[in-house]
């Protein structure tokens, strides 16, 4: 289903209607994350560079690119379902972004009664991989 992921309604609810509830995810949206894209048990979102994500050597700061994924494995696992939190997330830096803008698209691989299982692949939107993390969660 990745690839048809619009403003179409799922389920009955609508893309900016999850926007709206991830509002309040605040250290991710005042630092630029969008959601782009939601489906059943998958999340694309986005963020526009700018100086702010820059560390000292001008490459894209770590956390940066981990609070993108982190937020894109969030909205893939709560978006439609019961509240689940984070148990641990593991991250790879792969490359540089050379790009302006970071993707970040979360896939759910595995998911049972208590917990879950997503992986977050990151590339820049010229295609350069950046990061690739897996991040298990907790059914509240």
């Amino acid at each position: 289903m990745q690839g048809t992921h619009d403003t179409k309604e799922m389920e009955g609810i609508t893309l900016e209607a999850v926007r709206e509830k991830f509002s309040r995810d605040r250290f991710a949206t005042v630092n630029g994350a969008v959601i782009d894209a939601v489906d059943e048990g998958y999340a694309q979102c986005s963020m526009e560079l700018n100086e702010t994500h820059r560390n000292a050597l001008g490459a894209v700061m770590g956390g940066a690119i981990f609070t993108l994924a982190d937020f894109a494995f969030a909205v893939a696992s709560n978006w439609n379902k019961k509240p689940q939190v984070s148990l641990n997330a593991s991250i790879n830096f792969l490359g540089r972004a050379k790009g302006d803008k970071l993707i970040a698209k979360a896939q759910k691989i595995k998911e049972g009664r208590a917990t879950c299982y997503y992986e977050v692949k990151v590339s820049d939107e010229l295609g350069n991989q950046v990061a690739h993390m897996t991040s298990g969660g907790f059914v509240l």
